[in-house]
């Protein structure tokens, strides 16, 4: 008889897996657009009373919609191990960011709109979060064998290209716009503020694929309600379980703190761009394109490194690299030196985030892969706020934009140290 990942694997065609990648192309546009080069950029500069504040606010509604999604996903995972299928609570929170999201245009650039900014932003970021979490624990009952570290790195080389083609987007047809279309007021932002209109159309329309001809776990027979009661029952059970494999552990640690500065550099790297180098909303736009570009060049060429080497492996080397460009762009004061050392960190960004996941993917235990990806979450999240926390004090205390950007560093260090005892399952 053939195992349920197995099966999975013999009814997922070419397509299916294309359509799973897709989805990467399709969410990309949100962190891309709204979290890191321009609505968080906009937010800053326009709407708060000043850069600064701009940034401690921003800091507050990453770190509750991180906080959020790490204490929840988990038990969302059980039920969703308890259902089987896991398609349509993906699409639910797919439906729910892009509204979130497109609620954003009414966020005008006023700090009397600021909360409203606030409030949407971390609607939308866990809509987000959860739907990663059905999303992710995908990957290895659809991946064929062996294939687990090239198909996770095809897909985020897939996101990085969507998030350069609806930045292109976004300025060329909106922000460069001479004038705006549709009537569009440059005075009020309209221009600015519609690109979370264009990410919320981006996302549903390229997401559809998945939904149409990529296979799901078949139905467990459970009742929604039964799914829940022996879900949650079961979930404190099977992480206590999860956490003693030592493998699991450790780099679920790890990944708590080099996530955390991952996210914080995504969730910042706008701003500090703009505040420190001068940089205007369309100069953050080509320097976001061409982090996109290298990104994905990195994601494409190490999801093949992946499978040769080992997950593991694949990240410490990004690891490494992020560390030491990272203190660099802290320490440069050119403009273009950073320009150039930022597009280079970009190359490993990618597969730090694909190796990740799919490493994950290697060490879950089999048919608990959305609870395994919810505690991944978690790891990735429950102290999220750490990074955005410790970065806006820093440059509240310095004033400084250069202090708070150091702190990341050490969300790359430390995981670093923690990961490379690890040893991977062949």
């Amino acid at each position: 008889m053939i195992s349920e990942p197995d099966a999975a694997v013999a009814r997922t065609t070419r397509l299916g897996l294309a359509s799973w990648c897709l989805y990467d192309w399709a969410n990309s546009a949100f962190p891309t657009i709204v979290t890191t080069f321009i609505f968080a950029v906009y937010f800053a500069q326009a709407v708060a009373a000043n850069p600064v504040d701009g940034v401690v606010q921003w800091s507050h509604s990453v770190t509750v919609a991180a906080l959020i999604v790490a204490f929840v996903g988990p038990a969302l995972g059980a039920i969703a191990d308890c259902l089987g299928p896991r398609k349509p609570l993906l699409f639910t929170f797919t439906i729910l960011t892009a509204a979130a999201t497109s609620a954003l245009w009414w966020v005008k650039p006023s700090p009397q709109y600021a909360l409203l900014g606030q409030v949407l932003y971390a609607a939308a970021a866990m809509a987000f979060g959860f739907a990663m979490v059905f999303y992710d624990a995908m990957l290895r009952s659809i991946a064929p064998p062996g294939y687990i570290g090239r198909l996770s790195g095809w897909g985020w080389a897939l996101g990085y290209a969507g998030g350069l083609l609806s930045l292109t987007f976004c300025l060329v047809l909106l922000v460069k716009a001479d004038p705006p279309p549709f009537g569009l007021a440059r005075e009020s932002y309209e221009h600015v503020r519609a690109t979370a209109v264009l990410v919320a159309l981006w996302f549903v329309l390229f997401s559809m694929p998945l939904f149409l001809f990529t296979p799901d776990r078949p139905s467990t027979g459970l009742s929604v309600a039964a799914s829940v009661r022996t879900g949650l029952r079961s979930l404190f059970g099977t992480v206590g379980r999860m956490l003693k494999n030592r493998a699991i552990a450790r780099f679920l640690l790890a990944h708590l703190f080099f996530t955390n500065g991952l996210n914080t550099l995504f969730a910042f790297g706008g701003i500090y761009a703009a505040g420190t180098f001068g940089m205007g909303f369309e100069e953050v736009l080509y320097f976001g394109i061409a982090l996109n570009v290298t990104a994905g060049l990195g994601a494409a060429t190490f999801a093949w490194v992946d499978d040769l080497i080992g997950s593991k492996r694949t990240v410490v080397i990004a690891l490494c690299a992020l560390s030491v460009l990272g203190l660099s762009l802290v320490l440069v004061e050119a403009k273009p030196l950073f320009f150039a050392l930022g597009c280079l960190l970009g190359i490993f960004v990618g597969p730090a985030q694909a190796a990740g996941r799919a490493l994950m993917a290697r060490l879950a235990p089999q048919g608990q892969e959305t609870e395994a990806f919810g505690l991944y979450e978690l790891a990735g999240k429950a102290t999220l706020f750490a990074g955005p926390l410790v970065l806006g004090v820093a440059t509240d205390v310095f004033r400084s934009q250069r202090a708070g950007m150091s702190t990341i560093l050490v969300f790359f260090v430390v995981g670093l140290v923690i990961l490379l005892p690890l040893r991977e399952p062949k």
